[in-house]
């Protein structure tokens, strides 16, 4: 059975994620963090989440949230770097899906991973977004200078990180080819 911790449990990923991990066979979920002023701090992560209790409270410390997690799973926005430093710390494998990470942190994760930390970092967990991320690349290389790239995506209302990931990463595969890009 793989333990696994969910970071930014309390929000609409977080909850997803707790459901699906409570829905696994091969998986139990073993901690849930939210940050200080979450709302949610200290309720059944799993009634949250609407799949039945699961008897692991929102705990808003991230050293009791990952104590004897397999696997981290963070879809939250604060203290990216920080909370996996702990995870890494205390011998958990983690998976960032959250794009809020300022890019001295986006280094130092880097840093951590090729030192043997187990981190993976997507934007978009999808294999068909993955796969627009390397043709944008290819495209852009075919496009001349004469050519501008414009990435519109819409999102619910309520998402925190804006824009997302994915169109940050849509528009550097576009520049990389030396194509004027713009996120509206």
């Amino acid at each position: 059975m793989i333990k696994v911790a969910i970071i930014g449990a309390g929000g609409r990923m977080g909850r997803r994620l707790v459901a699906n991990v409570m829905a696994a066979e091969d998986m139990e979920l073993s901690g849930a963090l939210e940050a200080e002023s979450c709302p949610f701090a200290g309720q059944d992560a799993g009634l949250l989440a609407g799949c039945g209790e699961a008897g692991v409270r929102i705990v808003t410390d991230p050293e009791q949230a990952v104590a004897g997690a397999d696997a981290v799973i963070n879809f939250g926005t604060a203290n990216i770097l920080g909370v996996s430093r702990i995870a890494v710390d205390a011998g958990a494998a983690v998976v960032i899906g959250t794009t809020a990470i300022e890019e001295n942190d986006r280094r130092a994760l880097t840093d951590l991973a090729t030192t043997g930390a187990r981190i993976v970092i997507a934007p978009n967990m999808s294999v068909g977004v993955n796969l627009l991320f390397h043709l944008a690349a290819e495209v852009a290389k075919i496009l001349d200078d004469s050519f501008d790239v414009e990435v519109v995506e819409m999102h619910h209302n309520q998402k925190k990180d804006a824009p997302s990931g994915t169109a940050v990463k849509l528009a550097a595969a576009a520049r990389s080819a030396g194509v004027t890009t713009l996120i509206t």
